[in-house]
Parts: structure tokens; C-alpha cells; sequence
């Protein structure tokens, strides 16, 4: 009888535990909206069936970019490189440059993952996103850039025949 009546205790406060809420946090990151990019793309080549999975590499031709405080253009001559395995996941690390309109070349990173799998409910789902690093000359006025943490959320358009990238900043 005491055995049982040790484990109902011990079953209801592990129950308790498990219900019990988290409260949210009070300093939760706020984002701001940084830029947007549209960068035009080149000629896509895979090679197939390679140890790590399928690499896919797409040339970066150039486009443009604007945001508060900073305009300008992308430069030709990057690349989004993608890793995509058997299970409908892609790695994807784009490297390229960017030139604001008074001149300032920046370095940018964008390290992503794109994923067509199934929710809980077992319907198709699609995830794109990304978190670009920033390489900006420290004394510039962009030296901003290299401190902040960055969130992106790719889209298609189809006005423009590229990619957009919507870039917000975490504070």
C-alpha cells in the first residue's frame, strides 16, 4: 500500500512539472527592418551525388540593395553555394560583396537552410531562412553592420527575375 501511494506522489508532481508554464522572458530581441536586397542570379550547376549530397552552386551577377541610411549595388562575382541531402534539407552559404552609393565596398555571408519536410499535422511544410554576417569598414558609417546580429527571410518575385532578400536587424 505505501509503495502505491509513494508512486500516485510521485506521479502527480511529475505531472505538475510538466504542466507547469515558462514565462516568457521580459527582454525578448526586438527586430528592425535593415535592407532589402534583389540579387540577380546566373546559371545554377549541380554536382550530383557527392559524399556530403547534391552541391548546387548559383553565380551572384549583381542587383541592388536599400535600406534606411544605405543604398547601392551587389556586385558581380559571388556565389550561393548549397549543400542538399536525400531528406529535402539544403545548407546554403552565399558569399558575395556589396558597394554603397558613396563607395563603400561590404563583405556579406549569408548562412541558411532551406527545408521541405512535414509539420506535426503531417502537411507539407516549406522553411527558408537565413542569418547574414556583415563585414563593413569599422571607421565607416556602416561600422554598425559588423556589430549586430542579422535575420533574413528569402522571397520570390515574380517581377524580378532573382532573389529578394529581406534583411532585418536583431536588437
Amino acid at each position: 500500500m505505501m509503495k502505491k501511494l509513494l508512486f500516485t506522489a510521485l506521479l502527480a508532481a511529475l505531472t505538475l512539472q510538466v504542466n507547469a508554464q515558462v514565462e516568457v522572458p521580459k527582454n525578448a530581441p526586438q527586430i528592425e527592418f535593415a535592407l532589402q536586397l534583389k540579387v540577380t542570379l546566373g546559371q545554377a550547376f549541380s554536382i550530383e551525388n557527392t559524399q556530403h549530397g547534391r552541391r548546387t552552386v548559383i553565380p551572384i551577377t549583381g542587383g541592388t540593395f536599400e535600406g534606411p541610411g544605405i543604398k547601392g549595388t551587389i556586385v558581380n562575382g559571388g556565389a550561393d553555394y548549397q549543400l542538399a541531402n536525400a531528406q529535402g534539407r539544403t545548407e546554403l552559404e552565399a558569399i558575395y560583396c556589396i558597394k554603397t552609393d558613396d563607395g563603400v565596398y561590404i563583405h556579406v555571408r549569408n548562412r541558411g537552410i532551406i527545408a521541405n519536410s512535414k509539420d506535426a499535422n503531417g502537411n507539407p511544410s516549406f522553411y527558408f531562412r537565413c542569418a547574414p554576417t556583415f563585414e563593413a569598414p569599422a571607421d565607416s558609417k556602416y561600422g554598425w553592420l559588423n556589430n549586430s546580429l542579422f535575420l533574413c527571410a528569402p522571397e520570390f518575385s515574380q517581377n524580378f527575375n532573382g532573389i529578394v532578400l529581406n534583411v532585418w536587424k536583431v536588437n
